[in-house]
């Protein structure tokens, strides 16, 4: 992670204090209203607004606080010049519809999962989780030092957005199921809430995958609609009481270790923007990033105690075999991404690469000492 940076510093010479000449044209949804300065009569301060959708539902912990605490971050550096409205899914645009109303400029920025746009292409899957692919320190490594940030960047330039993450839920569950899961005959014929990769993974083990947005899982998992869901961890889980019609939690998840959340903006509005102007909305997302993990952590080892202790929730792991078959299923289904078109083969290249060295450093860092740790256990 880069050094933090001083608001002041970052400020200092009137970052934000531009004359009228020097004031690049808004974009959609923008304005800029010039107020007088007290201290220097001859400056005027440029206000911009931009409204930004989301695909979580409103009041959402967690994923939708990550939205409201950008724009609070936003304007708290920028001193009030720069101001973001905040639309949950179905407010002003459906929830996978976010990309398109900021691409098509009808929306300044969004927040929301990447891989909820690989359909425009599969190397947006990337950029939130691939299945058996980076933590979320992995992630960030990689898109700080590897490459991963340019790539992403030349990516949603082809759609008029520029992606920056904006969050981050760390290792995520594999989900509430109906049914008990002993071996791989178990997921013949299940019908499973599960986006992105970790769908084609399912369909290899001849389960039925689909995608449907946070608001529909409970009721289809209530009628039978669905026979499992996966949506995030414990925290967000017990929010949407998944607990109530489903009896078994199954973890930790293949699909998704340590997945991304991003704010999505129009280029236009980004090209719109000055140099301190953009840096404050990266400064922005990356307190968010680094608060959103550690809130996470805290917050799902709270809720699992809720879950087990008042729920009686019953944990399980996915047994031996369900685990090698999915291994064989992840290598072949990421590979496959890279067929897709020319700068998906250059991400996932990149991508692969930077997991190669990690996955050697490993053993020797967290995952080692975390092995170690559960084995000598001090409580």
């Amino acid at each position: 992670m880069s050094e933090p940076v001083d608001r002041r510093t970052l400020l200092a010479g009137g970052a934000l204090a531009l004359t009228a000449a020097g004031c690049g044209q808004g974009g959609a949804g923008s304005q800029e209203n010039a107020e007088n300065s007290p201290s220097a009569p001859a400056v005027a301060r440029r206000r911009r607004e931009f409204r930004m959708v989301t695909t979580w539902p409103p009041n959402f912990p967690g994923l939708g606080d990550m939205a409201t605490r950008l724009a609070q971050k936003v304007d708290e550096l920028s001193e009030g010049a720069m101001s973001i409205r905040v639309y949950s899914a179905g407010e002003l645009v459906g929830a996978f519809e976010a990309f398109d109303a900021v691409a098509s400029g009808s929306a300044d920025m969004y927040h929301g999962a990447e891989y909820y746009w690989q359909g425009r292409s599969p190397g947006f899957n990337f950029f939130t989780a691939v299945p058996m692919g980076f933590t979320p320190w992995e992630l960030g490594a990689w898109l700080d030092h590897g490459g991963g940030q340019e790539l992403w960047e030349e990516l949603s330039g082809e759609f008029g957005v520029i992606g920056i993450a904006c969050g981050n839920s760390g290792p995520q569950m594999g989900g509430w199921f109906t049914r008990e899961i002993n071996s791989l005959e178990d997921f013949r014929g299940l019908t499973m809430r599960i986006p992105g990769l970790g769908g084609e993974i399912m369909r290899g083990l001849n389960a039925a995958a689909v995608a449907i947005p946070g608001s529909e899982i409970f009721p289809s998992l209530q009628s039978g609609a669905i026979d499992a869901t996966e949506w995030v961890g414990p925290w967000n889980d017990l929010a949407f009481g998944f607990h109530q019609v489903a009896d078994y939690y199954y973890g930790p998840g293949f699909h998704e270790p340590g997945s991304a959340l991003a704010l999505g903006v129009n280029r236009g509005v980004w090209d719109g923007l000055t140099a301190e102007e953009q840096n404050i909305i990266r400064i922005a997302c990356r307190w968010v990033t680094d608060y959103s993990i550690n809130e996470f952590a805290y917050e799902n080892a709270r809720a699992l105690q809720t879950l087990e202790s008042e729920h009686g929730v019953q944990l399980r792991q996915y047994p031996d075999d369900v685990w090698a078959r999915v291994a064989e299923l992840s290598r072949d289904v990421v590979a496959a991404q890279a067929d897709a078109d020319p700068i998906t083969r250059r991400i996932y290249d990149s991508y692969m690469e930077a997991r190669r060295m990690l996955l050697a450093w490993a053993p020797y860092s967290e995952g080692g000492y975390l092995a170690a740790r559960a084995a000598h256990d001090i409580s």
